[in-house]
């Protein structure tokens, strides 16, 4: 049963192909993670996960999709994470983080809220894009970066993988999906720029092969490096699976170990043909065309879904996101439908 046998990228052993989405909790006090962060991630691990990401964790203040988002810009932070780490790692899976900056999607109200932009009187902060458009109406009109703004975002990138290292995590996920800010500077929707880092394919993914590198330069050879990106903005113009695959296959050689592919969010009111696993075909596709790992995310529910989406080489992993909040047990209750196991940490083993 391919979905129960190990996974290994670099040095690190994935236990199953079975890996916990990020998924932002929106609950964290100054970008601190506390007990529903140890709870929520070390529950997963305890369920049997392979691998468990933490949220879009913000590289700075100004990166938060939220006030309630995690960060990793400062020690405090750092040492809020690492009994986290250590007891997802106790249990066996591997602990991984998403590194992100939110970009124009950034200054938001948390969506038991309502989500859309903070108010002034909400404690708004400023907002940066590569070009100064809104998401929709009614969000901040952000400030384009310019060149230092963005010599200054490479050198966070950097430090927040420092950090990152010296929290325990083991693995890391960029954030360039879901129209958060590396999204934006891929698609033509979202980038008007006139200079390096707009207008043709080469500039439009300069900036996520700097951060690549910057995040690589201090990020241990040994340990794997993942990329989420958004498939297809869903929308006419915009960044579409062609050019997926080709920052694919330039990414592979940049040190990236593996494409997380999503699709959707940097444009709001797009028809998205939703079904069970219907992201699945993108990760096939960059799989197979651009000779690199890919994990498949989108409506993945069932233990059989799940098995031969690997069985049938369309993914090496599947990360599930919303049937894991369901479900902290998914992959033990998985290997007992398809007759494989997940070993049990002692103290539940009277209950397999």
């Amino acid at each position: 049963m391919k979905l129960f046998e190990s996974f290994t990228q670099r040095s690190l052993e994935l236990r199953n192909r079975i890996v916990v989405s990020p998924m932002c909790q929106y609950s964290a006090t100054d970008g601190i993670p506390d007990h529903w962060h140890l709870v929520h991630l070390g529950s997963r691990a305890v369920g049997g996960a392979g691998a468990v990401i933490a949220e879009a964790t913000a590289v700075s203040a100004q990166g938060r999709i939220s006030p309630g988002d995690t960060g990793i810009w400062n020690d405090a932070q750092v040492e809020a994470w690492r009994p986290i780490t250590a007891f997802i790692a106790a249990q066996g899976a591997v602990p991984g983080v998403q590194l992100a900056h939110a970009g124009r999607k950034a200054s938001a109200l948390r969506p038991w809220e309502g989500g859309g932009a903070l108010s002034t009187e909400q404690g708004a902060w400023t907002t940066v894009a590569p070009s100064a458009l809104p998401f929709d109406a009614g969000w901040h009109v952000p400030m384009a970066l310019d060149a230092a703004s963005i010599r200054q975002l490479l050198a966070d990138f950097r430090a927040a993988a420092q950090r990152a290292l010296a929290a325990g995590f083991k693995l890391i996920e960029l954030h360039g999906a879901h129209g958060y800010l590396l999204h934006q500077f891929l698609s033509p929707l979202s980038n008007r720029r006139d200079d390096e880092y707009g207008g043709s394919f080469e500039n439009r993914t300069r900036l996520v092969h700097e951060a690549i590198a910057a995040v690589r330069e201090v990020w241990p050879e040994q340990l794997p490096l993942w990329l989420r990106i958004s498939a297809t903005d869903w929308a006419e113009g915009g960044w579409d699976v062609e050019q997926s695959v080709r920052l694919a296959r330039e990414v592979k050689s940049l040190g990236v170990d593996l494409i997380d592919v999503s699709s959707g969010g940097l444009v709001p009111h797009v028809k998205i043909p939703l079904g069970p696993g219907y992201q699945v075909p993108f990760a096939a596709r960059i799989r197979r065309e651009a000779g690199i790992a890919t994990g498949a995310v989108g409506l993945i529910t069932e233990a059989g879904q799940a098995a031969n989406i690997v069985a049938d080489g369309e993914a090496d992993v599947v990360l599930l996101a919303r049937e894991s909040l369901r479900d902290p047990y998914f992959p033990r209750r998985a290997a007992q439908e398809l007759g494989a196991s997940v070993a049990a940490p002692v103290q539940y083993q009277r209950a397999w």
